[in-house]
């Protein structure tokens, strides 16, 4: 089995797919590991340290895939980036597949048995292999710094001889994995933290963590969870009342940290351009959603906004990516855990279990065709 780690063709990217303790797991289990040079410089992996848990190191894409069995990225690569990629080679990565039809549809030329690692089904033998909730925890960390960062006053209450500075109020709209660390890391610094979810399973979360939930608790509400742990879209109605309550709140609050997504679907819009105008000046807005249109109306992604109030909108793009060598490490690990399923630890043999959940779940292209259902044209 020969595993390939390209460099990543996104310069703004700084993740990397394998780290040393990966590639000495992946040399365990017998496979042949290739890493291309300065792949994982940006998140500060020397090429020798690769060498050293026994990889080769290769000069340029192309000799890096040469043969190889399995390609793992952080994200999908353009096809034209796998010339001389062996047939029916397994290409692991986001390939964040929704909207991008075509792109998966030129994976599937290149003759690539493509795996959307976003797509792992949240169940309990596949927790080790959440990319998502590994990278939004990353996310949820980074955005509470950020916040404190542009935020133009201490986070916590201090008491001195010349006066007290009142704590920072914090607002977390999305109780995710994201939310919940940005709720925790917000707490650790200080801050009067509250939070904000549909789903009514996050409140308890929420005060277990010692912020304050705030929501619209009507029936529909506590409707408001698929079976996989997502949020569900919710009614006009519903929106409406949610959103008069959010704009009481936030016009009293110092940083907002928005999480909100729904797999598949724009971002959902939470903070319109009247309540940005509710806030003081100087206050702190962070939409780790802006990758997908953003919850807030005035976010532009890649994009520090200040409003005409004084209000700042950061829309920093790739967040779990600002902290590249600890996003690589928690990544790689899910990478790992995933590969490790197709090899027999006795025998060491290479092989696919096409018919197992995990690979059904992830799988987008195999024998030149998009192959999953939830994509137009699949066979």
């Amino acid at each position: 089995m020969r595993i390939a780690v390209p460099a990543e063709n996104d310069p703004s990217e700084h993740r990397v797919a394998a780290t040393p303790d990966t590639v000495k797991r992946f040399v365990a289990l017998g496979a042949e590991v290739v890493i291309q040079a300065g792949a994982g410089l940006k998140s500060g992996i020397l090429d020798a340290d690769y060498k050293a848990q026994g990889a080769t190191i290769a000069d340029t894409t192309v000799d890096t895939i040469r043969d190889a069995d399995i390609v793992l990225q952080v994200r999908r690569p353009p096809a034209d980036a796998l010339e001389g990629l062996k047939p029916g080679a397994l290409l692991i990565a986001v390939l964040d597949p929704y909207g991008h039809i075509d792109a998966l549809k030129a994976l599937a030329e290149r003759g690539a048995s493509a795996f959307a690692m976003e797509l792992m089904p949240r169940i309990t033998r596949a927790q080790s292999m959440d990319v998502l909730s590994s990278q939004a925890n990353i996310a949820g960390y980074r955005a509470v710094i950020d916040a404190a960062a542009e935020f133009g006053r201490a986070m916590p209450m201090m008491m001195t001889a010349a006066g007290t500075v009142p704590a920072a109020k914090v607002f977390i709209m999305g109780v995710g994995v994201a939310g919940l660390q940005a709720i925790a890391t917000a707490r650790r610094l200080g801050a009067i933290v509250t939070a904000t979810d549909v789903r009514p399973a996050t409140k308890e979360q929420v005060e277990s963590l010692g912020a304050k939930f705030i929501a619209v608790e009507n029936e529909e509400f506590k409707k408001a969870e698929t079976s996989g742990g997502y949020a569900k879209e919710m009614s006009d109605d519903y929106k409406k009342a949610q959103a008069e309550l959010t704009a009481t709140h936030i016009s009293k609050q110092d940083i907002v940290i928005t999480t909100a997504l729904i797999p598949g679907r724009p971002a959902p819009r939470l903070i319109t351009a009247a309540m940005v105008e509710s806030m003081r000046a100087g206050s702190v807005i962070i939409d780790l959603a802006v990758e997908r249109g953003g919850n807030c109306e005035l976010s532009k992604p890649g994009e520090t906004v200040v409003s005409s109030n004084g209000v700042k909108i950061v829309g920093n793009l790739n967040v779990a990516g600002r902290l590249a060598s600890t996003a690589s490490a928690l990544y790689a690990k899910n990478l790992y855990t995933f590969v490790e399923t197709f090899v027999d630890k006795k025998t060491k043999a290479f092989n696919v279990p096409w018919d197992d959940e995990l690979v059904k779940a992830t799988l987008l292209t195999k024998d030149g065709k998009l192959v999953h259902p939830n994509f137009p044209d699949a066979a």
